[in-house]
């Protein structure tokens, strides 16, 4: 973990890059999905100290969802006094899962159906966000990334993340700096899409991918699973693969003059 000093004035330079990056981009404000959860609760801190509590907009967004974090969610908006928007995804979920199952020999898998929801948030997000000229910001962490815990298309997707250089303690740490109420920092990771916390789902915990990140080692066991994981999911950390061969292209030359 990076020293106290040294943190402040990375959460300092994020902040600033948040203001930068959306005056930049010409948008009016920024909407982000708040999930009640210590990185979205620490990012719309951020937001807030950046453009101001009157340019930020948090959405709920229950998907057949624990009311407890409905009411974590409620408390973050509420502490940092920005506009709070609902909107519930249940029904929609129910109806993609009856469509698609229709077509299918057999029924969707069990991950697949995890995964429809944040893809479904990210969708619900990004509406609103163009209907208002709005930025989508986005809010994992570095430790997440790296192990591949993050939907592709979903939670994943966003205009800009000012967290993502950031592992877990360090959130934590922002979070505290920031104001974040101790219910929400002090909660058992979960990303509520199965009942199990993040670390009983990984079978490694954010400390020991934070210390693989920083030294390169960590317990055995943990070590193995932390690489293996890294190793699959690198194409959750990179660009769409497309087919290249030599031709002209006028736009690419105007962009690197």
């Amino acid at each position: 973990m990076l020293e106290k000093e040294k943190l402040k004035k990375e959460m300092e330079n994020a902040i600033e890059w948040i203001r930068s990056y959306v005056k930049k981009s010409g948008a009016n404000g920024i909407v982000i999905g708040n999930s009640g959860g210590k990185d979205s609760a620490t990012v719309l801190a951020m937001a807030t100290k950046a453009i101001g509590k009157e340019n930020v907009i948090a959405v709920s967004m229950p998907c057949f969802s624990n009311l407890n974090d409905f009411e974590d969610a409620k408390l973050v908006t509420e502490t940092f006094g920005v506009k709070f928007i609902t909107v519930d995804l249940s029904n929609s979920y129910k109806e993609m899962e009856k469509e698609i199952n229709l077509q299918l020999v057999s029924n969707l898998s069990k991950e697949a159906m995890i995964n429809i929801k944040p893809r479904l948030r990210m969708t619900t997000l990004y509406g609103i966000a163009q209907t208002l000229g709005y930025l989508v910001i986005g809010t994992g962490n570095l430790c997440e990334a790296m192990v591949g815990y993050t939907t592709k298309w979903g939670d994943n997707s966003s205009d800009f993340n000012p967290i993502g250089n950031f592992t877990v303690e360090e959130v934590l740490e922002i979070g505290r700096m920031l104001g974040v109420p101790d219910k929400i920092l002090q909660k058992a990771p979960c990303d509520g899409l199965g009942g199990l916390t993040d670390e009983e789902k990984m079978g490694i915990k954010y400390r020991q991918i934070a210390e693989m990140i920083e030294t390169g080692n960590t317990e055995e066991d943990a070590k193995q699973e932390i690489v293996r994981r890294y190793q699959n999911s690198k194409h959750k950390r990179s660009l769409v693969p497309v087919y290249t061969f030599e031709r002209k292209n006028f736009l690419k030359e105007e962009e690197r003059k």
